[in-house]
């Protein structure tokens, strides 16, 4: 209970640290032709926000699956919602070989949970219901409402640097309004974009690590899940995904490659740290029902 705290108060302080970082640039430059901009970019990330689901499901050639066809994932994740105490989600195949999934939607009432063909078939439904009470974790954590938060942040920030770029290049910038004249607009620029995208995918890790933790509560152990990200981890190089660069954040693995410098910039956080901490609960409530008997 302490780390998924821990853990929500540290999403939020990154948060907060890209708020401060987008007033601390608003303070540096100042003039109001910015800020146009800034509300273009927050009334994009506002439609983003309620169109996600539509977008991302078509973009990953999800199909709407039935009961029917999948009796045994429809009564997985109604146990599991019934235990998070959330509506059930619509449900989505994907055809793909590649063991994978993701959930998306505004709010727990506008959700849906995607799997993709690969999940069902090639892992025991023990590993399947660990992904999916993961899936189901974000949606009880309105991870898409804190990712949609930190988007618009870091966009508003990317927008503010590109608008300073074109005026230092086309001689428009007046430094008459920045304290801290070439400095402080070279830093607009160039560092603080970049600032802003670490704490975004900082924001992102955090929200994962949150997710696989609620998830071992619903499942009342983390073995399940654990189980499944090792062996997702093991299949992903052997069954190449074809996504979108634009949704590789909402799956529960990243269905690219994700190696070598490109790891420093990933969405999710290392998979090896993901299931250590999962271990690490399981030997926690061991020693907690230890302790009780």
């Amino acid at each position: 209970m302490t780390s998924s705290f821990s853990t929500r108060l540290r999403s939020w302080l990154l948060v907060a640290g890209l708020s401060g970082l987008l007033l601390a640039i608003g303070a540096v430059i100042g003039g109001g032709t910015l800020y146009v901009f800034v509300a273009l970019t927050v009334i994009f990330n506002v439609v983003m926000y309620w169109f996600s689901d539509r977008i991302a499901l078509r973009m990953s050639r999800a199909q709407p699956v039935s009961e029917t066809e999948a009796p045994g994932l429809y009564q997985d994740v109604r146990e599991l919602t019934v235990r998070a105490g959330l509506p059930m989600p619509r449900l989505y195949l994907i055809p793909a070989d590649q063991p994978n999934a993701f959930a998306t939607g505004r709010n727990p009432s506008h959700s849906a949970v995607a799997v993709t063909r690969g999940l069902l078939t090639d892992l025991p439904r023990e590993q399947v219901r660990g992904v999916l009470a993961h899936e189901l974790a974000h949606i009880k954590n309105r991870d898409v409402l804190v990712a949609t938060i930190a988007a618009v942040i870091a966009g508003a920030i990317a927008a503010i640097a590109n608008v300073l770029q074109f005026s230092l290049l086309f001689g428009g910038s007046d430094d008459d309004d920045n304290p801290l004249g070439l400095i402080g607009t070279l830093a607009a620029i160039i560092v603080a974009p970049l600032a802003a995208m670490i704490l975004q995918l900082a924001v992102s890790r955090q929200r994962e690590y949150l997710a696989d933790a609620t998830g071992a509560r619903l499942l009342g152990e983390g073995r399940p899940l654990a189980d499944a990200l090792q062996s997702i981890h093991a299949l992903v190089a052997r069954a190449p995904m074809a996504v979108n660069p634009a949704t590789e954040a909402l799956y529960i693995a990243n269905p690219l490659s994700g190696k070598g410098v490109a790891s420093l910039f990933s969405t999710h956080p290392p998979m090896e740290e993901r299931v250590r901490r999962l271990r690490a609960l399981d030997l926690e409530l061991a020693g907690r029902l230890a302790f009780a008997g």
